[in-house]
């Protein structure tokens, strides 16, 4: 137990994919028990930030580990950590980027939405704390409160006209708040109950102000998101041998 706290602790405190990869191939058969199953997820979501004229989103990958909790046959509790995960909005607008905190970042000093794009991008650690309901022994839905830690914020303007790639970042973490809370739903399909991949799609909305001070911008995201689990299928072929070559106690020769 103290080898896998360890081990949870240097995950966060890497952020790296090595790590978490590292973390499941290590332990992920001994975090498995008939009432527990853990793994990793990951997957891509489109975010965007209300308040704001630009409402484009883009597309950004997520990746991190998850614990999937059985309380009754039916009834779970999901959770875990997106360690990669980003949100934010695409397009902003020269009003957005007076929100946003930065100066105007192209080259020459000038606002060109016509020849570049400037976009909001800000990493966070996600948490959710799902209740989810299995409907069949398939299909299951699933909501709850999701939390979210910014490490990092920046805003970055990206132009590929004329042949040439320009890409400048202004990081503005201090004009973002540090702490993110809100409510999550979704809906996915299971393929087998145990040790079995699933997929799902997940909506999340922010109720933190995403700018201090404006309390018009909140997050929000779609996801759509993958989850691979990491030895539980060898946990419970374990299980199942060692019950089948179980040495008969003195009371079952009784019975």
């Amino acid at each position: 137990m103290k080898k896998i706290l360890c081990s949870l602790v240097l995950l966060f405190a890497i952020n790296t994919v090595n790590s978490q990869v590292l973390l499941s191939l290590i332990f992920g058969d001994k975090l498995n028990s008939p009432d527990l199953e853990f793994g990793i997820e990951g997957g891509v979501n489109w975010p965007s930030i209300s308040g704001l004229d630009a409402s484009n989103r883009f597309s950004t990958f997520n990746l991190g580990f998850y614990f999937d909790f059985t309380v009754k046959e039916k009834f779970h509790i999901y959770t875990g950590v997106l360690v990669k995960s980003k949100l934010g909005v695409n397009e902003l607008s020269e009003s957005d980027l007076e929100a946003a905190g930065v100066d105007l970042i192209t080259p020459d000093g000038t606002y060109v939405d016509s020849e570049g794009i400037y976009s909001q991008k800000i990493n966070y650690f996600l948490v959710p704390v799902f209740a989810r309901y299995m409907i069949t022994k398939n299909v299951f839905v699933e909501a709850g409160p999701e939390f979210g830690l910014r490490y990092k914020a920046w805003v970055e303007y990206d132009n590929d006209g004329d042949h040439i790639d320009t890409t400048i970042k202004q990081y503005n973490k201090n004009s973002i708040n540090p702490i993110e809370a809100g409510v999550g739903a979704g809906a996915g399909y299971k393929m087998d109950k145990i040790g079995g991949m699933s997929f799902a799609v997940k909506y999340f909305q922010g109720f933190v102000n995403v700018y201090k001070g404006n309390s018009s911008t909140k997050n929000n995201s779609l996801f759509l998101a993958v989850t691979l689990p990491i030895g539980a299928k060898k946990s419970l072929k374990e299980r199942e041998s060692k019950e089948a070559v179980k040495i008969p106690t003195t009371s079952d020769l009784k019975s």
